[in-house]
């Protein structure tokens, strides 16, 4: 039968559904896990693994789709690039939910925080000292991905690959240095609205940084593989707009949570 339409029907696949148990299951746990239920920990560990090996199923199909079965068509790959589009917007609410709960606590501190910003009895931390570092790496890491999205263009696989391995290093080195900066900060999670607004906000966008690096990994490992050509390296751009949405993310999270929410 000779497919006389751009798109691609896609085949039954038992990943939708097995990702959403497996959502369901890691929800479930870290309620649990958080209430302080024995068997929490082991729901929460299971949800995980069952996410991690539903996302690797799930991606070797798409791969298999796009590399060796030809079926994303320039109609399909636009329809990727708006699911992709939509989803890091999505992202951006969520942060703005964050950054929503800082301001409206910062711009007008209550008296029960001293009417001061930060609150009394909060130490902030520098935002000159590993702030600013981390600014630095992560803005590289940024120039890195751009360089290794030229070489694709231009062919020159060798330098998309090295420019892709320094950017999994910088933003590993990002992750190490905001750990320490956790590990010896003075407040925590718990101590009132300024702990709980800059860890939710400087947490998540970690966590993103994790799934970025994780994301890029995947990348990398493809374009060693060939899977990518100058023209056709559609998995590399969504990963590229991703690091760049946490790149302009954490901008924001220095500017405002570190610089001026620590002044």
């Amino acid at each position: 039968m000779i497919q006389k339409f751009p798109y691609h029907l896609v085949d039954q696949s038992p990943w939708p559904i097995f990702s959403s148990f497996s959502l369901l299951t890691t929800t479930m746990g870290a309620v649990m896990y958080f209430h302080s239920y024995n068997i929490g920990g082991y729901v929460l560990t299971l949800g995980l693994i069952s996410i991690t090996i539903s996302m690797l199923l799930w991606f070797k199909d798409v791969v298999r789709e796009a590399t060796f079965e030809g079926h994303h068509t320039f109609k399909v790959k636009n329809g990727i690039k708006m699911g992709m589009i939509l989803f890091i917007l999505s992202e951006v609410l969520f942060f703005f939910g964050f950054f929503w709960a800082f301001f409206h606590s910062s711009l007008v501190p209550s008296i029960a925080l001293g009417s001061v910003w930060p609150p009394l009895g909060i130490n902030a931390l520098n935002a000159w000292d590993i702030p600013l570092l981390n600014s630095v790496i992560l803005l590289s890491s940024g120039a890195t991905i751009t360089w290794a999205h030229h070489s694709i263009v231009a062919k020159d696989r060798k330098s998309a690959l090295l420019s892709l391995y320094l950017t999994i290093v910088l933003a590993i080195i990002f992750t190490v240095l905001q750990g320490f900066e956790y590990f010896h900060a003075e407040f925590t999670i718990a101590d009132g609205i300024y702990g709980s607004t800059f860890y939710m906000c400087t947490g998540f966008h970690g966590f993103h940084v994790i799934v970025g690096t994780l994301f890029i990994l995947y990348q990398t490992v493809r374009l060693n593989n060939y899977h990518f050509t100058n023209h056709h390296h559609l998995g590399f751009e969504s990963a590229a707009w991703y690091w760049h949405f946490v790149d302009v993310v954490w901008l924001f999270l220095f500017v405002t949570v570190y610089w001026w929410g620590g002044a």
